[in-house]
């Protein structure tokens, strides 16, 4: 470990003087900073829903404009190869929270899930909240005195019982049971009123990210003084598409119909999330405590292109290529995801790292770098990257694992899939084949080479096979209701 993140710990008598200093500077700086005297980092966890893995201008997009997500790359690392643990939206925030693969925890679906009555598979029984026996990451920061917020989407249980002030959260926000802003009779969405049993409605007009960033940095500038978990996860860039007329207009006249990225309210979606990081960002600096702060900002699962598993059209919200696909697919526009991290004076500005990681792993690496990792549930299953973030020092070769045995409308049949190294096996339930790509020099998987490699798929599936095992993954069985006839009807009413 670092010695920036060991020497409070390991040596009282300079953390006696460092705090003595740091008391005097305070007392100087409070009127004009807010400056905090305590030692313990904050840690702000700013999760982006359905945001794609070109959707920031940091990672290859030309039409949106996300300056304030830049920024924090360009304060920290930035992670080209990260993945959600799931190609939807609900088992990806359960694996944040916990630190296990989903299959572990049995959450393997977005909640409620789609129902496929006819399919050619019965998809398992599965868990439809985070269980009661899983610690979180916010109960177990509650454990080593930070004040914990949660603010945005839950979108991890249907009762109230499952919501965020039973799992941890001293305070919850704006997050329940939906995965999307709530519209009654075609009003609300994004503007208030926002129909929110956790989120009271605003003036007319109130646009949804903007509230909420606004209670964060209310949150930021009354606990300035202790250390907090902030907990915000934003409802952009999901459906509805709906953003402030001014932003859309601005990007009417910037959208090219022939580009990739096309959609102007889409875009001015992406900008509306990267204002709210900013103000957040400018609260933290203003309070004397960005320096003091971990910043994670990721996405629960690739961009959505709409086209319900179309992927012969052009894509209606985002597209995520090179990547083949998005939300909802197997394909690594499903899962591949933007991934930043950055503390200042701790993680070395302006960093790229290729090494694969998985959304399994912010759990144990943010305790790795607070130096609490004998505080960590001894049941996780993510990697603790701190060492790389750090120094450098880069992990052991992560396995990253996919299990989703159910149905989406945007094209996802059940499959389980495994990438090691450059490559990546996928299994696929309903005719039992097996997909194989080298993602080196075929990133956007245009060229199955299972019949080529026959001694890499049989070790990739050797390796998923036993990984599915340990984690007890339920698999589909043949569904004695199956019906072509009526399950392409069925599929015509998504």
């Amino acid at each position: 470990m670092n010695k920036n993140v060991t020497r409070s710990k390991d040596s009282d008598f300079s953390c006696l003087k460092q705090t003595i200093s740091q008391s005097l500077v305070c007392l100087i700086l409070i009127s004009v900073l807010g400056c905090s005297t305590h030692q313990k980092p904050n840690v702000v966890l700013f999760l982006v829903d359905d945001l794609g893995w070109t959707d920031l201008s940091s990672y290859g997009s030309t039409l949106y404009q996300t300056p304030n997500a830049d920024q924090l790359a360009a304060d920290g690392i930035k992670f080209t190869d990260a993945y959600a643990a799931c190609t939807v939206c609900s088992p990806t925030r359960a694996s944040i929270l916990t630190g296990k693969h989903p299959a572990h925890i049995n959450t393997t679906d977005w909640i409620a899930g789609h129902q496929r009555p006819f399919a050619k598979l019965k998809v398992p029984e599965w868990t439809q909240h985070i269980r009661e026996e899983d610690v979180t990451l916010a109960e177990a920061l509650k454990g080593q005195g930070y004040s914990t917020i949660h603010i945005g989407k839950w979108h991890l249980g249907e009762e109230e019982k499952y919501w965020p002030e039973h799992h941890g959260f001293d305070t919850n926000i704006g997050g329940w049971k939906m995965g999307m802003p709530k519209r009654v009779k075609k009003v609300g969405g994004y503007f208030s009123p926002y129909h929110n049993p956790r989120l009271t409605d605003g003036l007319e007009g109130e646009y949804l990210t903007e509230r909420l960033a606004d209670e964060a940095v209310s949150f930021i500038n009354q606990n300035d003084d202790k250390p907090f978990f902030l907990n915000f996860w934003l409802y952009n860039v999901h459906t509805p598409l709906q953003a402030k007329e001014e932003l859309i207009t601005k990007y009417d006249s910037l959208v090219d119909p022939n580009a990739l990225h096309s959609n102007a309210t889409y875009a001015a979606m992406v900008e509306h999330m990267d204002q709210a990081l900013g103000k957040v960002v400018a609260q933290l600096k203003v309070s004397g405590i960005y320096d003091n702060t971990i910043i994670v900002f990721a996405s629960d699962n690739g961009g959505l292109i709409g086209n319900k598993g179309d992927l012969s059209k052009k894509p209606k919200v985002t597209s995520n290529y090179p990547l083949k696909a998005g939300k909802g697919h197997k394909y690594e526009g499903g899962v591949r995801v933007p991934f930043l991290v950055s503390w200042p004076g701790h993680i070395t500005a302006n960093q790229t790292s290729d090494v694969l990681s998985s959304s399994i792993d912010i759990f144990p690496t943010l305790f790795g770098l607070l130096g609490i990792k004998e505080a960590l549930p001894t049941d996780i299953d993510g990697t603790d990257l701190s060492a790389l973030l750090i120094g450098g020092e880069e992990p052991e070769s992560e396995v990253i694992y996919w299990h989703y045995p159910h149905y989406h409308t945007e094209g996802a049949t059940p499959y389980s899939a495994v990438r090691k190294g450059d490559w990546k096996l996928i299994l696929n339930y309903e005719n039992d084949s097996l997909e194989l790509f080298n993602l080196k020099q075929d990133i956007g998987e245009s060229n199955n080479v299972a019949s080529d490699y026959p001694e890499k798929a049989k070790e990739l599936e050797e390796i998923l096979t036993a990984w599915k095992q340990k984690m007890g993954a339920q698999e589909p069985i043949v569904n004695p209701d199956y019906d072509s006839a009526k399950q392409r009807k069925w599929k015509s009413n998504w």
